[in-house]
């Protein structure tokens, strides 16, 4: 947790060095953040092991950032920050939470009304006070309340790449209790949605008390809700609320299902256990006041008629319809991806050398690794010009070269993340594409086009005969950004026309596409492309969430492109290739 504490300080540090126009620096805190956010050792660990020079020797931690780590581990904070903070007494965190919202319009407007915090933002807003101000406008005013609505409607949510690490933990302790017979997450965290509300935990005990004694006595609890002898609730430092059960082995699977829901999907179970004149509850499934099943999910599913559902479907979108005609899905799983084709290295502006992430990914298993480096529009990025992209190539093919006379199998591909410009056209030029194994092009600019116009510009980009993949095809950010304004039914109508492959972004504060669409996507035909969008090679952990996406849009093996093959892949790319 100390990883992510300072990770976040660092970051904030950042905005406010951006607020202030400094220049270089706040990249500095950027990428430590970036590498501590990612570290898979604790820095309290490595700290103790091996003090400031043990610091030192994380990638992106110079001396200047050593000794603030160092502060912070010893006395609880950094005085850097706590300046920072003295001087400009905000909720950054809230305000820039809002799209549109950077750290120097923050900056403005506490200089120029005083807005500290989103209640302020908005009532500035609301009463017509942002608009008049130089740099702003009635649009940026406009968009400034749609973005304080779309916060709003997030708020008490977190991404799942923010609590399934935190619950694995949790979980990992109860496991290692050896009062603790059997112990499981539940909820929508085990159904994996994009967003969880709280952390649902069930457990086989039979001394619950001492199991309880430990739940509620964790070093990240700050509020006890309750303390009974087989349920406890109780908040987390993190502000995510947790409950653990303690429940009978004869019905943990029937709890088990219950409590893992969905609301929806227990109901349509509910009735057809009417349909058969029995009833089902938390506590098991019965004839009459005699229990048939209950120890198990699947001994509940079997009485019911149905084979045993992932967690991931249900949601009652026709999973129970398929399970009764036997044609549920066989899911995608993490081991059959065979390479992640959207990394970044440090050619534009990543963490890790194009050498360092072919290790990573050959400890991964993967057969091969697809360098995607963004192109020249994205400045902020470091993206590359032709001349920069065909010195990258120069070196990936060294790089291969070297693995084969090693012996490795083992391919690193040449892509690029493109950038679509507003009217369709990439930002590379068509002879330096057709030079790369790959294209994945994305929209990071102008994002609020009006749809007839969004769609021209995505039609025109996917009939680019080097455009392999859209990344991110939806746009949005969880919890800040809606979708663009894209027709869904007419962007999968354009990928099948044009054989253009959809990613599923992995990134925890993407998720794009999203189940309903990757679902959408399968039922069209339309191939995707499960990939993390790694800025450091830590980052690779993230493709889970993009598994458990595709998962809950019941895709299988054959929906995702980069679980084939690399001859395979490679062949599936467009016509002219």
């Amino acid at each position: 947790m100390k990883n992510h504490e300072i990770a976040r300080i660092f970051q904030v540090i950042a905005e406010y060095l951006e607020m202030e126009g400094v220049r270089f620096k706040p990249y500095a805190y950027q990428k430590a953040a970036l590498t501590l956010e990612n570290l898979k050792d604790s820095v309290e660990d490595i700290y103790n092991q091996g003090g400031l020079k043990g610091l030192k020797a994380i990638p992106g931690v110079g001396e200047s950032i050593a000794q603030k780590i160092e502060e912070y581990l010893n006395t609880g904070k950094i005085e850097y920050y706590e300046e920072f903070r003295r001087k400009l007494p905000i909720d950054l965190d809230a305000l820039i939470a809002v799209e549109g919202m950077g750290p120097k319009k923050a900056k403005m407007l506490f200089e120029k009304l005083g807005i500290t915090n989103l209640t302020e933002l908005e009532e500035a807003a609301r009463s017509h006070k942002i608009a008049p101000l130089k740099g702003f406008g009635d649009k940026t005013e406009a968009n400034i309340i749609e973005g304080i609505e779309f916060v709003k409607k997030s708020t008490g949510r977190f991404l799942l790449g923010e609590v399934l690490p935190l619950a694995d933990r949790v979980l990992a302790t109860l496991r290692a209790l050896p009062e603790v017979q059997r112990a499981d997450v539940a909820g929508s965290l085990r159904r994996m949605k994009e967003t969880i509300g709280d952390l649902d935990f069930l457990a086989i005990s039979s001394q619950p008390e001492k199991v309880m004694d430990f739940f509620v006595s964790q070093p990240e609890v700050v509020k006890v809700y309750g303390r009974g002898q087989t349920k406890s609730s109780v908040r987390l430092r993190q502000g995510v609320d947790m409950d653990l059960r303690v429940i009978p082995p004869g019905s943990y699977g029937a709890a088990l299902q219950y409590f893992s829901g969905s609301k929806e999907h227990n109901i349509a179970l509910r009735q057809i256990a009417i349909d058969k004149d029995y009833k089902l509850n938390e506590y098991g499934l019965f004839e009459g006041d005699r229990m048939i099943a209950g120890a198990t999910e699947e001994e509940v599913y079997a009485k019911l008629g149905l084979p045993w559902i992932p967690p991931e479907l249900r949601e009652d979108r026709g999973e129970i319809q398929a399970a009764q005609a036997g044609t549920l899905p066989t899911l995608i799983r993490l081991e059959d991806i065979r390479g992640d084709l959207h990394v970044h290295s440090a050619w534009d502006g990543g963490v890790n050398s194009i050498a360092e992430i072919a290790q990573a990914a050959m400890a991964l298993g993967y057969e091969y690794v697809g360098i995607s480096d963004h192109t020249q529009f994205l400045r902020i990025e470091h993206g590359l010009d032709e001349k920069q992209l065909r010195q990258r190539n120069r070196e990936i093919d060294a790089l291969n070269e070297k693995l084969r006379r090693a012996g490795k199998h083992f391919t690193v591909l040449k892509g690029c993340e493109a950038n679509i410009m507003n009217d369709g056209s990439i930002d590379i030029t068509d002879e330096v594409l057709a030079e790369l194994d790959y294209v994945i092009a994305g929209i990071h600019s102008t994002f609020r086009m009006p749809r007839v116009e969004m769609m021209a510009r995505l039609r025109t980009a996917m009939n680019n005969p080097h455009v392999d993949i859209i990344a991110h095809p939806t746009g949005r950010i969880l919890k800040k950004r809606e979708e663009y304004e894209v027709a869904v039914g007419e962007l999968l109508k354009i990928a099948r026309e044009t054989g253009t492959i959809l990613e599923i972004n992995s990134y925890p504060e993407r998720l794009d596409l999203g189940d309903s669409n990757i679902l959408a996507a399968k039922r069209t035909g339309v191939k995707m492309i499960i990939n993390t969008d790694a800025h450091h090679i830590d980052q690779l952990r993230y493709l889970p969430y993009g598994i458990a996406q595709a998962r809950r849009g019941w895709a299988e093996k054959d929906d995702i492109v980069n679980a084939w093959g690399l001859k395979k892949f490679l062949e599936f790319m467009k016509p002219g290739r």
